[in-house]
């Protein structure tokens, strides 16, 4: 079982790794492209395929889902989500190492918090009463991602429909596509049960296709790619990236647990650290939100004056 573990928080740091270099990746095309405009998807959409340098990012990031449809067969929500959470660390520095983004004394802090969140959560590891769920209610999916969705596009298409600061808009954005995101990790979580219900190539394939989760997993993706690309081309990563990330790892890891019925370990001490590294993760995400809607925040990089209709460039 400790083997078990730590094999699953490498797999999922390895699905951090690729799914964050990726966005970092598409951040430096998107500075080279004409501004996208969310009322002409066709062509937002036939502009991001066209661009090597993109497709390259988003060749990464799908690498990284990949990684983590597999390591959710076998480990629980509350060990893998945090682990992919640790992806704000190094989308904060890679946002100032390569896209020359100013990290201030909040990002720091933020990259402090993440790896000691993941230091805890390897330390949890291990123990009963941590296996991985694989079966889930329809009724009670349902329940719980369609207003899920319906709040994350509002609130992530909120700053394309007034005029908002680049910097609260980034939260706004964060929050929404986190949001949809998390859905879209729950539609994972629902298809690696396919992985481990059938056995043969055949079946497999099968079984997904016939899934609706692979369409909820789909429709949520491209909804939130889309929002995000526009996102990424007007604010700065190091805001846009981490409140995304962190929303939809609270989300996810508290409608997985419960959804999926997965336990937390029974060992008081090791609930202990596991809970510590969930309520770090949720820590950053709100003081991300706070420092957007602080105007001295507005200081730690170059940022538009404005988004509207659709978002400029930087």
């Amino acid at each position: 079982m400790i083997a078990s573990s730590y094999s699953g928080i490498a797999l999922a740091l390895l699905a951090a790794t690729s799914y964050n270099v990726g966005l970092i990746q598409e951040k430096r095309a998107l500075g080279r492209m004409p501004a996208l405009d969310l009322r002409r998807v066709p062509r937002v959409i036939a502009s991001l395929l066209a661009d090597p340098a993109w497709l390259a990012g988003f060749a990464l990031m799908l690498l990284g889902l990949a990684c983590q449809i597999v390591v959710l067969t076998f480990e629980p929500v509350s060990v893998v989500q945090p682990v992919l959470a640790s992806g704000v660390a190094l989308v904060l520095v890679l946002s100032r190492l390569v896209l020359r983004e100013r990290l201030g004394a909040v990002e720091f802090w933020c990259v402090t918090a993440m790896a000691v969140s993941v230091i805890l959560l390897a330390t949890s590891a291990g123990g009963a009463g941590g296996g991985a769920g694989h079966h889930v209610n329809p009724d009670w999916m349902a329940a719980v991602a369609i207003p899920s969705v319906v709040i994350g596009l509002l609130v992530g298409a909120s700053p394309l429909r007034r005029r908002s600061h680049a910097l609260s808009a980034g939260v706004c954005f964060g929050i929404g596509t986190g949001l949809l995101y998390g859905v879209a990790a729950l539609a994972i979580k629902g298809l690696s049960g396919i992985l481990v219900g059938h056995h043969g190539a055949v079946h497999i394939v099968a079984g997904i296709v016939s899934s609706p989760y692979l369409y909820v997993l789909a429709g949520c993706s491209a909804a939130a790619m889309l929002l995000f690309q526009v996102a990424l081309q007007s604010c700065r990563a190091s805001i846009v990236v981490p409140v995304s990330n962190v929303a939809g790892s609270v989300y996810f890891m508290i409608a997985g647990t419960w959804l999926f019925h997965e336990h937390l370990p029974t060992s008081p001490a090791k609930l202990g650290l596991r809970l510590a590294a969930i309520v770090t993760a949720g820590l950053v995400l709100v003081t991300l939100s706070r420092q957007a809607s602080d105007p001295v925040a507005e200081e730690a990089g170059p940022e538009p004056a404005a988004v509207s209709g659709y978002v400029g460039r930087q």
